[in-house]
């Protein structure tokens, strides 16, 4: 069954395109949410029209009854792109109803082989390409953006891997998010437990902790 971009009747895919920043000779990501929307347990399976560029993590997986699953997809570094950011690509995700505590390496090969008679849903996911920033962008980060810029275009070492460390939280920063979206989503079924109320606060906190990391990082960062 094909449904129109980011929703099926079992699952539902946030955002509903997947959106690249591109730079020249840099990997560029993409993080999805997938929400099972039922009360059974669904295996996902994620297949794209240019495998070779992409690199999908978990690229298959089972979500619990009304949980969620985080995917990130990677576009490989390219040496170049297209002047007018075009993109062809697609991406595919199926879905189907697997029957409980099923683990996705013990199901059939054929599981989302809509041959074998079985239910398969599918969503259809457009890629589009954007530049790694634009003068609105640059406008509203200010102080912020410059600090970027002045990292990423400076050939020293020490520099290049303060460069790392700030994407690297920046990344981490966005999965926190991602991760605190999904647990506020879940609270309402876990009242009364104490145990998800700890690991719902360490998470802020944990978001605090790098969102403190990260100003300090641009205060700190060496200017031209």
């Amino acid at each position: 069954m094909a449904v129109g971009p980011g929703h099926s009747t079992l699952i539902s895919v946030h955002p509903d395109e997947l959106k690249f920043k591109l730079e020249p000779k840099m990997q560029a990501y993409c993080d999805l949410k997938v929400v099972n929307n039922t009360e059974h347990h669904v295996a996902f399976k994620v297949k794209t029209t240019s495998p070779k560029k992409y690199f999908v993590r978990p690229n298959t997986s089972v979500i619990q009854p009304w949980d969620a699953c985080f995917i990130r997809v990677t576009l490989q570094a390219q040496q170049e792109y297209h002047p007018d950011m075009q993109c062809r690509d697609k991406f595919l995700l199926q879905s189907t109803v697997v029957p409980p505590h099923s683990d996705i390496d013990e199901l059939s090969p054929d599981i989302f082989n809509k041959d074998s008679g079985k239910v398969v849903e599918e969503c259809k996911l457009k890629v589009v390409y954007a530049p790694a920033s634009t003068p609105e962008e640059n406008q509203e980060d200010g102080g912020l953006m410059s600090v970027r810029q002045i990292l990423d275009s400076s050939s020293d070492p020490a520099v290049q891997q303060l460069t790392e460390e700030r994407d690297a939280a920046f990344r981490q920063l966005h999965q926190l998010q991602l991760e605190l979206d999904m647990m506020k989503r879940r609270r309402y079924h876990h009242k009364g437990d104490p145990g998800f109320s700890v690991r719902f606060a360490f998470l802020v906190a944990l978001i605090g902790v790098t969102v403190g990391f990260l100003l300090n990082f641009t205060l700190s960062s060496p200017s031209t």
